[in-house]
């Protein structure tokens, strides 16, 4: 028998996410005999305290009881229960300095921690929250183009109710014709920017055919690695290669930015993959983009225009590449950013439902099998013993640093 606690989330500034909602937390009550599920109280959660009791889910403020306590953001260590199993984001396995205390915390409460992002099967992450980065991110380059250019005015999505309220305003969007939008990436991200794009019926076409040839409606290309990126010594494209040795390829983007108007960024990028495209290159009298909705947001990395993150409050900010430097996003020289590093908390309740959908369809059955599974165990980075699991061994050092 499990007993699951669904923890209130303690990282500021706060977020509203949960991992499951009210009515996932029955569900899984139904389709998992013997588990219970019992939740701490929140001022400040998507689904307030009411909607869980409503559902016949105690409320507990001490949930030392339970084996497994479960997040979204780091758990503040003085939070930490020990000698239990925690699953949220850690943002500790790449070595992030900001959280070598919590792993050492982890480490000294003997707490196992299961890692959302290690989640995985062929090579596939299990679960996440790219699908909606993907699709408030391209909503909010949308909200950008309005305002920038005065086309439409779309309500910031964290005022509106849920992503049906979302979906009412993409009615107010109208493109100029000839209007042109690159996206980049082929994941979850890319995938729910689709959807958007999808929903103010902007038709795709080919990368070749959006470089090529003269379109006269508004349309939008996705393009792979394959497509932005080119060999330096000429030879065909191998993706195999360009993952194991991306020094050997250069950029391939400028003839996009060319053509585009619009650059809605949904990439995976490596740091030692080449910039899809400099600060040089957006100083070239080729570089048409006007607006650039970075959603994979690598702050001074492989979009020149990202500067700095921006927030949910104020999304919105300009560059100037003349001068390499933040403008107003109003200022008709500057390139208009939209640079949220936080995009799902946008859409909390949306967010967290299909958050827990996977949760409940791709780990749970893993999870709460009996039986030592081979998904969990590969995300498992530290035990009950205190030690770092053999695979997460190589962060030891970081551990141990003074």
């Amino acid at each position: 028998m499990a007993k699951i606690g669904i923890i209130r989330e303690g990282k500021t500034p706060p977020d509203k996410r949960v991992p499951l909602s009210p009515k996932q937390c029955k569900e899984i009550i139904r389709r998992f005999p013997g588990t219970e599920i019992f939740v701490q109280p929140a001022a400040i959660r998507a689904f307030p305290d009411s909607a869980y009791a409503a559902e016949g889910i105690p409320l507990r403020d001490d949930l030392s009881h339970c084996d497994i306590l479960m997040g979204v953001k780091e758990v503040p260590i003085d939070m930490l229960i020990p000698e239990k199993t925690y699953l949220f984001f850690s943002h500790t396995y790449k070595k992030q300095p900001y959280n070598r205390d919590l792993l050492r915390a982890l480490l000294s409460k003997k707490i196992s921690l299961i890692d959302y992002e290690l989640l995985s099967a062929e090579g596939k992450r299990l679960i996440g929250f790219g699908r909606y980065a993907g699709i408030v991110g391209c909503y909010n380059g949308l909200l950008a183009l309005g305002r920038k250019y005065g086309f439409f005015d779309l309500k910031s999505a964290h005022l509106c109710e849920d992503r049906k309220e979302v979906e009412q305003e993409l009615k107010k969007v109208q493109f100029p014709d000839s209007f042109k939008l690159v996206l980049t990436g082929k994941g979850r991200v890319a995938g729910g920017a689709l959807e958007i794009l999808d929903t103010v019926g902007m038709p795709s076409v080919s990368p070749e055919a959006f470089v090529n040839e003269k379109i006269s409606e508004p349309v939008f290309a996705q393009l792979g690695v394959q497509d932005y990126n080119r060999k330096k010594d000429g030879s065909d494209f191998n993706t195999r290669e360009f993952y194991a040795h991306p020094e050997r390829f250069e950029s391939a983007f400028m003839p996009f930015a060319k053509m585009a108007d619009m650059y809605v960024a949904c990439h995976y990028w490596d740091e030692k993959a080449p910039y899809i495209f400099t600060r040089e290159d957006a100083k070239s009298e080729d570089f048409n983009i006007k607006i650039i909705a970075d959603i994979s947001c690598d702050i001074d990395g492989p979009v020149a225009s990202t500067l700095r993150p921006s927030t949910i409050a104020d999304p919105l900010y300009g560059y100037h590449a003349p001068t390499e430097s933040e403008r107003e996003f109003s200022d008709p020289e500057s390139i208009g950013v939209m640079a949220v590093d936080n995009l799902p908390c946008e859409l909390p309740k949306d967010a967290s439902e299909d958050f827990g959908r996977e949760l409940i369809e791709n780990v749970l059955p893993e999870l709460l099998s009996g039986s030592r599974s081979e998904v969990i165990e590969n995300a498992r980075e530290t035990d009950l013993e205190g030690n770092l699991t053999e695979k997460y061994s190589y962060l030891r050092d970081y551990v141990e640093a003074i």
